[in-house]
């Protein structure tokens, strides 16, 4: 007999500040793509946020509104009154667990802070740890925030409990040492792409690279997963969104959404 659960789709997306490869901004086009893919989670990284033109709605808000979803954004860069970051937007009820910095190792100040997003969601009774993450384009760098990921602090962490989801823009082909590193304790969900081998997700123009990722905990069911690619998508980023129909299981013993408190801290 097949174990209780409930299946969910969920994607990640960069969205490149709603900017498209024909030169346009356009949140309207990107909230479409998301439509289209019916997604019930959505990560999404270089979100803008703040108005477009004076009067306008904000942008991040506009989009969540249009989908009809809740939205949870955590800043990144913060210059001339717009905001950018990370969001995950959501049809079911979630709160923040926690927000954070990863780890920097320039020595000056740098311009983005990279970060991490956690979110708990209740997927119709199922609880799903959701774990949103922009990783830096430096190698070392990287390797340390793909450590802190996997440590105390984020999927290590005893709240964190299985099923859990990890996934973003890492900026990790599957051959760097950082994605093998969280490849080596989480399951990537392209290796279970039923249509088959995984494809990349960058650039939209030529897509060469496999930079977008969806990992998840041994007890979530990997259904499918791979990037959309449509008129649409090859448009609206640089990057393809990548899709992922997942199974959830019930809970593991002793851990239920009720008990995941929120903790969230505030990026400054």
């Amino acid at each position: 007999m097949d174990k209780p659960g409930r299946n969910v789709r969920i994607l990640t997306y960069n969205v490149h500040r709603w900017l498209g490869t024909d030169r346009q901004i356009s949140p309207g086009r990107i909230a479409e793509v998301i439509a289209s893919c019916e997604a019930d989670i959505v990560a999404l990284q270089e979100v803008r946020a703040g108005r477009l033109h004076k009067g306008h709605p904000d942008q991040a808000e506009m989009v969540a509104k249009q989908l009809g979803m809740d939205l949870h954004f955590q800043p990144t860069i913060r210059m001339l009154g717009d905001q950018y970051g990370i969001a995950i937007l959501t049809r079911h009820s979630s709160n923040i667990v926690k927000s954070g910095r990863l780890p920097c190792l320039s020595s000056g100040s740098s311009f983005e802070k990279r970060s991490a997003l956690w979110v708990s969601v209740d997927v119709e009774g199922h609880p799903l740890n959701v774990i949103n993450a922009h990783l830096s384009l430096r190698s070392r760098e990287r390797r340390a925030q793909a450590a802190a990921l996997l440590g105390e602090e984020w999927t290590g962490h005893p709240d964190c409990a299985d099923p859990a989801v990890l996934l973003g823009d890492f900026n990790a082909p599957p051959y760097s040492r950082s994605y093998r590193l969280i490849a080596s304790r989480l399951r990537d969900a392209q290796l279970s792409n039923p249509a088959g081998e995984p494809q990349p997700t960058f650039h939209t123009r030529a897509p060469v690279l496999r930079l977008d990722h969806v990992f998840v905990t041994k007890s979530v069911g990997i259904i499918a997963a791979a990037p959309v690619r449509n008129e649409l998508t090859r448009v609206a980023s640089d990057h393809f969104p990548l899709l992922a129909e997942l199974r959830v299981q019930p809970a593991s013993a002793g851990v239920t959404s009720g008990q995941v408190k929120a903790t969230s801290k505030e990026l400054t």
